[in-house]
Formats: C-alpha cells, sequence, structure tokens
C-alpha cells in the first residue's frame, strides 16, 4: 500500500498531506482499546491449576460489561484434550479464537525461513479452524515479521493468499517480563506478597498504553482502536480485572476486539526492515521522522530490568 492509498483508507481521500498532520474530529471521543491475548500456555500450575487460571481470565472479562478478547493460539498448546476444552471454553464465551502459529517460531532468526514459518502457520490453521469463533486473523511470534524484505514479503502474500489478516498489536508491553519475575518469586516462595508486581504491572501498562496512543495521534493525527498486547498467564489470571479497572478510571472505553480490528490503520502494511513491532510504531519507524521517540526492539526485558531490579522485585 503506497502513501497515497493509506491516507485514503485512513478516509481523509487522496490529499498531499503528511501523515503527522492529518486532523481529526473536535469532537472528543474517549479512547478506545481491547484485550488480546497471545500463546495460551495453559499448561502450568503456579498459584492457580490450568483451569482456575482459565476461569480467572474469562471471569476478568466478563466482569467488564462481558468484554470479548481476541486470543491468538500457539497451537502446540492445544496437544490435549485437556487444551483443547480449555480453548472450547475462549470459543463458547464468544471471543476471538486466532492463529498464532504452531510453534511460535521466531521469524527474524538466520535459522527461519519464509517456507518453515507459512507451513507452521498453515499447521495451526488445521488444528484452530474447526472452532465456531475462529477468524482468519494472524499474530507474528515475538510481533517480529521478518528481518529482510523478502522475507517480509513471502509471509505477507501467503497470509494474503489464504485469506489472513495481521492481527496487529498497537499498544506494545512487556507484561511476560513482569510474569518472569513473578513466577520466579513465587517458586521459591509460594507465600510471597503479589501486590508489589501487581503495582508494576499496572503502572507499566499504563505507561505503555499513554505512549503508544500520543505516538499515534503524532503520525497519524488521532487516536486508533487500540489493541494491547497480554500473555495467557498468572500475572493477567490475577490482576487483569484492576487492569481493566484502571482503563476505565482513565476514562478509556473498553470495547471488543473484534470491533477494534475494524479500524482501517490495520490494514497498513509498512515497508520497514526488519519489520514487525507495534503497528503504530512500524508507521512511524516508516515515515523517518519520529526516531528519536523509538527504541528497538519496540519493547524488551531490558527496558523494565533495573527498575524491577530496584524494588526488588
Amino acid at each position: 500500500m503506497n502513501r497515497r492509498q493509506f491516507i485514503k483508507v485512513l478516509g481523509m481521500g487522496a490529499m498531499s498531506l503528511e501523515l503527522g498532520a492529518i486532523g481529526f474530529s473536535s469532537v472528543k471521543r474517549s479512547t478506545e482499546i481491547a484485550i488480546t491475548i497471545d500463546d495460551f500456555n495453559w499448561n502450568k500450575s503456579l498459584r492457580l491449576i490450568p483451569e482456575e487460571r482459565n476461569r480467572a481470565i474469562l471471569q476478568a472479562l466478563r466482569s467488564h460489561g462481558d468484554l470479548k478478547a481476541a486470543i491468538f493460539v500457539a497451537c502446540k498448546n492445544l496437544d490435549s484434550d485437556r487444551g483443547k476444552e480449555m480453548l472450547r471454553e475462549w470459543d463458547r464465551a464468544g471471543h476471538l479464537i486466532a492463529n498464532h502459529s504452531f510453534s511460535h517460531k521466531y521469524l527474524n532468526s538466520n535459522k527461519v525461513t519464509a517456507e518453515a514459518f507459512t507451513a507452521d502457520i498453515a499447521r495451526c490453521d488445521e488444528i484452530i479452524r474447526s472452532y465456531p469463533r475462529f477468524q482468519k486473523l494472524f499474530r507474528f511470534p515475538y510481533l517480529k515479521e521478518g528481518d529482510t524484505a523478502a522475507k517480509r514479503d513471502a509471509v505477507r502474500a501467503f497470509l494474503e493468499k489464504h485469506g489472513y489478516r495481521n492481527g496487529h498489536v498497537t499498544i506494545d508491553a512487556s507484561d511476560w517480563a513482569i510474569e518472569d519475575r513473578l513466577s520466579s518469586r513465587l517458586t521459591k516462595d509460594p507465600a510471597a506478597d503479589v501486590k508489589p508486581y501487581r503495582d508494576f504491572y499496572l503502572a507499566h501498562m499504563w505507561e505503555r498504553a499513554q505512549y503508544y496512543d500520543d505516538l499515534a495521534r503524532k503520525v497519524l493525527g488521532r487516536s486508533v482502536k487500540h489493541t494491547i498486547l497480554m500473555h495467557y498467564n498468572l500475572l493477567n489470571a490475577l490482576f487483569l480485572g484492576d487492569l481493566l479497572d484502571l482503563f476505565k478510571s482513565k476514562g478509556w472505553k473498553l470495547i471488543d476486539a473484534q470491533e477494534a480490528f475494524k479500524d482501517p490503520m490495520f490494514q497498513a502494511a509498512p515497508k520497514i526492515v526488519p519489520a514487525g513491532e507495534s503497528i503504530i510504531w512500524a508507521l512511524a519507524k516508516e515515515t523517518g521522522k519520529f526516531n528519536k521517540l523509538l527504541r528497538y526492539p519496540g519493547e524488551d526485558s531490558e527496558y523494565e530490568k533495573a527498575k524491577m531490579d530496584k524494588m526488588g522485585l
């Protein structure tokens, strides 16, 4: 998609405006956010057995207006009847079921070819296509979309050929890094106080949400229907409800994932290499105008390490 087409997709017509100067309605609207959850690594029993964790995450969504999330499944986690049944609970509850590949390969590795990667997508498709709430959305593991233009374009062509859209993240975050610290602490001391991890998690997720929303407004001239990156883990089983409360208290509107992916911005395919990260990050990188606001990779555990070390987490 070229720049003129992209501006048209955004509904602004074929105007010769810079992306950062695109205007938006003066009518004040709540910033919108949807929950998207990666991996479905259910086979862990720290603090909660798998079924308890599954119910806890689903209940947090249900208790916030029966909010409908999207869950991007790494299908290696569906190799047992137990895992399949827990995913059916998501399906029966009306959540969007989507493809996160089978093996969760790191596409930007020079050891992973486009052919091997796309075969892994197809393998997952065969497993989850029978779920009624399945939709052809694909999220790249680690948000990495190719370390070369040839690899990037080959995978994009495969997705288009097979009717898939990219299930982009707008708000990238490192809940997984906080989860690592929490799990390590609870392994050593099952009775440890989890509140400091909760507090750090909420502060981190809110800070990242503000950063990516501000970046969207700078790059596109408007806020977007956000999709926040989260993971199927103990941290979110314990504290997702608190995070949803936080967003509501800040005036953000919780929306279903299905609604979020209607934003025309999700049709963009930035031509950057390495490809990937948050779609907002990638669009900013493509302009070449916001490099001082960007770090690579967009999010990494190293960025939070010193903060967590200082707090004894």
